[in-house]
Parts: C-alpha cells; sequence; structure tokens
C-alpha cells in the first residue's frame, strides 16, 4: 500500500521527452488572463469573504452553465475550435508508433452523459463493452471527482485503475489482470494522499447537508475525501443561497478550498493534488515515470480536467482530449462532441491495435 503524506507530491519528470509529430504548441491554448482570475477568486482558502466574494462565486457559477455559454456575450468565434480526434485519429496513431498507449478516462461528460440526478449517471452496457475491450489493448484508468467506490459502481470493470475524488484515492486492477501493478507481491497499488481528511470531510459534509436542505434542488454529495454541492437542479435565483451555505460552512475549515466543475462546487483538501498529479501517479506506478515510450490520453470533459491537460502538454507527452460540443479554451490538443463519439473514438482504437497485432505476426 502506498500513502503519502498530506504534503507530499511527486518530483518532477526528471527529462523531457522528444516533442512527438502533432504535440507541443498547435491545438493547445492556454486557459486565458481574464479566466484564470476568476478560478483564483474561487479557489479561496476558508475565513474572510464578504459580498464581492460572493459576487464573484455567482459569477463562475454562471460561467461553468452550458446554458450561460450558449447565451454569452463572448462570441465562440473568438474562442479557438480544437480539431477532431475522430478526423485526426491517424495522425495520433502515427505520433504515438513505437509507444506504449496509456488511457486516462473521466467519467461524467465522459463516458456517461451529463444528468440532473448524479446518481443516475449511468453508462451504457455498449460504453462498457467498449470500455473493456479497450483495458484489454491499453492501461486504462478513470480519473473522476466522484467517490472511488461509487464510480467503480457505475463502471463494474475489475481490470481498470480508478482515481476518484480528483485522484486522491487510487486503487488498480484486481490481482490476475494484465496490467496489475503489485506491491510487495501483494496487492494493486493504492494512493490516498489526503487520508488524514477524511474526518474533516465527514463533518464538512453533514453541515452542508444541513445548510443546503431548505434551498429546492440543491444535492450534497460525499465524494469521500472530497464534498460536492450540486446545483444544476437550483433555480438561479437561489445559487447565492447555495453560495452562502458552502461560504459559511467554509470558513471554519481553513485546511479546505473550494473548486467548481461543471454546475457543482467542490471543497477538497488544500493538498498539492488533482488530477494531473494522479496521471503522474499511475504512469509511475506502471514504470513510466520517465520513459520516453509512453504515449498517454486523457480525455475528460470538465474544467477539473486542465490539470491533466496540462500535465500532458508540459511533458510533451500523449495528448489531452476535450469531450465539448463547443469552442473553449483549453490545454487539450484535441476534441470529441460527446460520450457517444468518446465511445466511437475507443473502438476504433481496440480496431486500430488488433490490425497492428495481426501485421506484426504476418
Amino acid at each position: 500500500m502506498v500513502r503519502l503524506s498530506g504534503s507530499s507530491i511527486f518530483p518532477a519528470t526528471a527529462q523531457k521527452p522528444p516533442t512527438a509529430p502533432g504535440t507541443g504548441g498547435g491545438g493547445c491554448i492556454s486557459l486565458s488572463t481574464k479566466k484564470k482570475l476568476l478560478l483564483e477568486n474561487l479557489e479561496i482558502n476558508g475565513g474572510g469573504g464578504g459580498g464581492a466574494r460572493i459576487n464573484s462565486w455567482i459569477d463562475s457559477m454562471r460561467a461553468s452553465s452550458p446554458t450561460h455559454m450558449k447565451s454569452s456575450s463572448q462570441s465562440l468565434s473568438q474562442q479557438i475550435t480544437l480539431p477532431s480526434a475522430m478526423d485526426n485519429f491517424d495522425q495520433i496513431m502515427e505520433a504515438s508508433r513505437g509507444k506504449q498507449i496509456v488511457m486516462f478516462l473521466d467519467y461524467d461528460g465522459t463516458l456517461s452523459p451529463i444528468v440532473d440526478d448524479p446518481d443516475r449517471a449511468f453508462m451504457s452496457k455498449k460504453m462498457r463493452t467498449t470500455v473493456r475491450r479497450l483495458a484489454r489493448c491499453f492501461p486504462t484508468a478513470i480519473v473522476s471527482g466522484r467517490c472511488r467506490d461509487k464510480v467503480y459502481k457505475f463502471v463494474r470493470l475489475a481490470e481498470l485503475y480508478y482515481a476518484g475524488s480528483h485522484g486522491m484515492d487510487i486503487k488498480g486492477p484486481e490481482k490476475g489482470s494484465k496490467y496489475t501493478k503489485i506491491n510487495q507481491g501483494t496487492e494493486p497499488v493504492i494512493c490516498q494522499p489526503a487520508s488524514e481528511f477524511l474526518p474533516m470531510i465527514d463533518e464538512v459534509f453533514k453541515e452542508l447537508v444541513a445548510k443546503t436542505k431548505l434551498t429546492p434542488g440543491a444535492k450534497v454529495e460525499n465524494n469521500k475525501f472530497c464534498v460536492s454541492v450540486h446545483f444544476r437542479c437550483v433555480e438561479e435565483k437561489k445559487w447565492s443561497e447555495v453560495a452562502e451555505a458552502v461560504k459559511s460552512v467554509l470558513k471554519k475549515y481553513p485546511k479546505l478550498r473550494l473548486s467548481q466543475g461543471r454546475k457543482v462546487l467542490e471543497i477538497r483538501p488544500t493538498i498539492k493534488w488533482d488530477k494531473g498529479k494522479a496521471l503522474e501517479f499511475l504512469l509511475e506506478s506502471l514504470g513510466f515515470a520517465n520513459c520516453t515510450d509512453v504515449f498517454p490520453v486523457y480525455i475528460g470533459d470538465d474544467r477539473t480536467d486542465e490539470d491533466a491537460f496540462k500535465v500532458l502538454k508540459e511533458r510533451e507527452q500523449g495528448f489531452g482530449i476535450l469531450v465539448s460540443k463547443v469552442p473553449k479554451e483549453t490545454n487539450a490538443s484535441y476534441s470529441l462532441q460527446e460520450p457517444t463519439q468518446v465511445m466511437d473514438f475507443l473502438q476504433r482504437l481496440v480496431d486500430w491495435k488488433k490490425l497492428a497485432f495481426q501485421e506484426s505476426r504476418m
């Protein structure tokens, strides 16, 4: 079992691999200064506040709403549209030639559609079959903000790596899987860098349930190492109630911080750990920490996935693929429009792998 202290992070890659064809600057754009400042206002440690801070939270909550995104005064044409991963499949495969592909997949909005009730975000049987086939071809991990156990109940595939709570709870495939990494020959790799925060997270969850129970549509989810406050079903005029409730609780816990996903406010530990760190940990556990012959592919749809996209961009290795129907500012290199297109892309990867194997035996 691997348990990291609350302040520990993995060291930076000792050596950068050469840029693969099609990677680097092309297709990758940084978050704008304006959006960075907005995010910095949102990602706070407890304490302090006031009306100005709540207003910045509300602005950010609006920015995460697809409805507001479509009606925004900022023209979508002013944002760069990423090239399609499907249309550029051959280019991606050429860049991966001679390298080990490792797949990282977000869950909500990537393998399953975004739904009003987070407890009903089921993936289709066809998607599950496709992901199972993918895992037989490549090491595959699910990286989600949800509790690891909850994601596993949705996916139900023992041969995958699961990184829940934004990577703060990682477990490898069950023993006997082709890509299982065994520590000291006894158990799949486990990483829980924020275990000391568990009692605090439980306290915050209970307080937020009590604080939001009178706000229709608000839902608080305990994701073990973080707490998610969903406002997807809350009327916009009531969003300030949700923000106030979160602020009133968070100010008592300076070791926790607030971040945001798609119509969800998330409270998590202030440790330097996110989906990007989870990606690096998993690559290291698979023996690819400083390798130039590995090709990570991360597919996700949310702001929290940007940490992983950024890692791949900085490593100049592999690609990030954003799932979105509209142009966005992102560190990803390619895009897919929706989960059904993700499934088609994954199946194409499986077919490509099978063909490459057959050709190698000829």
